[in-house]
C-alpha cells in the first residue's frame, strides 16, 4: 500500500480545538505580553530619540549652517561693564612679537596678515576693543601694558590711560594706551603721563618705522591723556551702534 506523501489539510489542522487552545494560550501568555510591551517601548524610545535629534538639527545644526559667522570675538564679546575706565580688549599679538596677527572680519578667526618687514617688534601687547568702530572700518585699536605677553585672542581687562594720534597714510588711526587691570606691577598707573618718557619714545619709534620697508608712511602725531583717550572710546562705541546696532 503506497504510503501518502501529501501535505496535510491546514485548514482541518487549524481548525483543531487541540491547537486553537494552544493559540489561546500562546496568546495569552505573559512572555508574549511582555514582548509587545517590549516592543511598544522600544518605538516609543526611537520616536522620542528622532525627534529629538530633529530639534538639535533644526535649532542648533541648520543655524550654524546658515550662519557660519556666528560667533565673532569683533561682534560677539561685550566691551565690559566698567565703560570708560576700563574694558574688555581682545588680544591679537603678543608683545616682543615680529608677527601681524589680525582678526579676519568673515570667519572670527585670527589669521597672519604678514610678518613685519622691519627687524622691530610690538613694544607692547596688541589687540581691539569689541564692539567698537572706527573710521577705517576697523574696531578701535589697543596696547595693553603688562609685564607679560599675552597669548592671542586672551582677552583682557584694560584700564585706559591714554592714546596715540597716529596718521597710518594720511588716515586716522588713533590707538589707545591701557594697562592691564589685573598686573599689579602697571595697575597703579592711571594716565600716560605717568609712563616713562622713554617708553613713550619707543612706541612713536616702533610705530614710524615698522612699516618703512613697505614704502607706507606713518606718522605719531601725540600722546593724549585718559580723558580723551575715554572720549574716544565712547565715540567708537556709538559709532558701532550706528554701523551695526545694538548688541546689549
Amino acid at each position: 500500500m503506497p504510503h501518502n506523501t501529501s501535505p496535510p489539510n491546514r485548514r482541518k489542522i487549524k481548525d483543531n480545538a487541540w491547537v486553537k487552545g494552544i493559540n489561546i494560550r500562546i496568546e495569552n501568555s505573559p512572555e508574549l505580553n511582555t514582548q509587545k510591551e517590549d516592543g511598544l517601548q522600544t518605538k516609543k524610545y526611537y520616536h522620542n530619540y528622532y525627534y529629538s535629534c530633529f530639534l538639535a538639527f533644526y535649532y542648533v545644526i541648520l543655524p550654524l549652517i546658515m550662519e557660519p559667522n556666528r560667533f565673532n570675538p569683533w561682534h560677539s564679546v561685550s566691551y565690559g561693564d566698567n565703560v570708560p575706565n576700563t574694558v574688555n580688549a581682545i588680544i591679537e599679538i603678543p608683545r616682543y612679537s615680529r608677527a601681524k596677527y589680525e582678526l579676519d572680519k568673515e570667519t572670527g578667526l585670527l589669521k597672519l596678515d604678514r610678518v613685519l618687514y622691519s627687524a622691530v617688534y610690538y613694544p607692547a601687547n596688541y589687540g581691539f576693543i569689541p564692539r567698537t568702530y572706527c573710521d577705517d572700518n576697523d574696531p578701535l585699536d589697543i596696547l595693553v601694558l603688562s609685564q607679560i605677553d599675552m597669548q592671542p585672542l586672551c582677552l583682557v581687562e584694560a584700564k585706559i590711560i591714554g592714546v596715540m594720534r597716529m596718521l597710518d597714510q594720511g588716515e586716522a588711526d588713533d590707538k589707545l594706551i591701557a594697562v592691564c587691570a589685573n598686573d599689579m606691577s602697571v595697575a597703579h598707573y592711571n594716565d600716560i603721563s605717568e609712563l616713562s618718557p622713554h617708553f613713550i619714545e619707543e612706541l612713536r619709534h616702533f610705530f614710524e618705522e615698522y612699516k618703512k620697508l613697505e614704502n607706507k608712511e606713518v606718522k605719531v602725531e601725540d600722546f593724549q591723556n585718559a580723558r580723551l583717550a575715554k572720549k574716544i572710546l565712547q565715540h567708537s562705541i556709538n559709532d558701532y551702534k550706528v554701523k551695526f546696532g545694538s548688541k546689549e
